[in-house]
């Protein structure tokens, strides 16, 4: 098929223009990449290009989680651009951030999924981290206190029961990533839960819940009845 430069399609067809007037959501991924990278590269244009982007790196996840050295590695992708790419994946990670912000009120599970999702789902180790809210379940702090092997992390309940108390939290989150993908929780995990809830209880500290990170799902213990 012969190439043609994007200014060259129908109106009805350039990603730009359909984003304009029928917004995002209509758009494929190759598209809004196509809309974000501005023009194509010698011999394709900006949507081949995002197909090439998207092939390259297995899809959006992988390609806004790859290193600028990687992307650079693509035709068509130089370090400004590179640098456009990252500064998108950190634009989405603020985003998130904002989500549970200090000052902000935990309503339900679902208030925190997707910001542990977005924070811990593509970690290559474990992470051990606990959400610290006040009387009101207003958001203090969220901090990352152990972190581990590709498949295991050493929890301490004291330190957990320590950083609330310096936190002045009435009620604790906890959250940890599989790296294998698998939210489901272990045995281990179960143990740790009931450990640290006892812990808590001690200094008048509700464990509210604990949630298991995994490769796009992210399991409540709360929900099955294990906090």
């Amino acid at each position: 098929m012969q190439y043609r430069r994007i200014k060259h399609w129908p109106a009805g067809e350039r990603p730009r223009e359909r984003l304009r007037h029928g917004g995002p959501a209509g758009l494929s991924d190759a598209e809004l990449l196509a809309v974000l990278l501005g023009r194509g590269a010698p011999g394709m244009s900006a949507v081949d290009l995002g197909r090439a982007l998207l092939t390259r790196f297995g899809g959006m996840r992988g390609l806004l989680n790859a290193a600028a050295t990687q992307l650079e590695g693509v035709k068509g992708i130089g370090p400004g651009r590179a640098a456009q790419l990252v500064a998108v994946r950190e634009c989405c990670n603020r985003y998130m951030q904002e989500k549970l912000a200090p000052g902000r009120a935990i309503g339900s599970p679902s208030d925190s999924r997707q910001f542990l999702l977005a924070r811990l789902r593509d970690r290559p180790h474990e992470v051990f981290c606990c959400l610290f809210l006040d009387n009101r379940h207003r958001v203090l702090a969220f901090d990352e206190l152990f972190r581990g092997t590709i498949d295991n992390t050493a929890v301490y309940p004291r330190e957990v029961v320590k950083q609330a108390l310096a936190r002045n939290a009435a009620a604790v989150i906890l959250a940890h990533n599989h790296p294998s993908g698998v939210a489901e929780p272990s045995d281990a995990d179960r143990l740790i839960t009931r450990r640290i809830r006892d812990a808590l209880d001690l200094v008048d500290i509700r464990l509210l819940d604990h949630f298991v990170v995994g490769d796009g799902s992210c399991v409540s213990l709360a929900s099955r009845g294990l906090v």
